[in-house]
């Protein structure tokens, strides 16, 4: 199968970089597949979780949040706010950011801000769901 190089960056540090047949980024208009020959695109990240395909080699998953994915002729590349394996994610720190989110949604007064705030709270959610199913051996149950 073809590759496409990519490159995972944070403000931390470079993730991932390297050679891939496919990736599937949580955008926020919704999941989408990157394969090699993807059209020219620009799109921002929602919270979710990043699946990295490579030939013979297991699926490699990190948590995103924040950001934006391009894809050009020179391949993938993905700036996120924070990107981190699935194995060093902290589900308490995760449920501290729902806590807060609900919050925001609660302080909101605009109603532009508090759709804002219960669409962020919602995209925490859905990444805690499938953290938990993840995490739960994914024996298909």
């Amino acid at each position: 199968m073809a590759t496409l190089p990519f490159e995972l960056v944070s403000p931390e540090r470079l993730v991932f970089s390297g050679a891939v047949t496919e990736v599937i980024v949580p955008g926020a208009e919704g999941e989408f597949g990157v394969l090699a020959g993807h059209a020219p695109f620009i799109g921002m990240l929602k919270p979710g979780i990043l699946t990295i395909k490579g030939d013979g080699t297991a699926p490699k998953s990190y948590f995103v949040r924040g950001g934006f994915a391009e894809v050009n002729p020179a391949g993938l590349t993905i700036l996120a706010e924070e990107a981190k394996p699935l194995e060093e994610l902290d589900l308490g720190a995760l449920q501290q950011q729902i806590q807060e989110a609900r919050e925001d949604v609660a302080d909101a007064s605009a109603d532009a801000v508090r759709q804002r705030a219960e669409r962020h709270l919602a995209d925490l959610q859905q990444v805690y769901e499938a953290l938990e199913r993840a995490r739960g051996g994914g024996t298909g149950h």
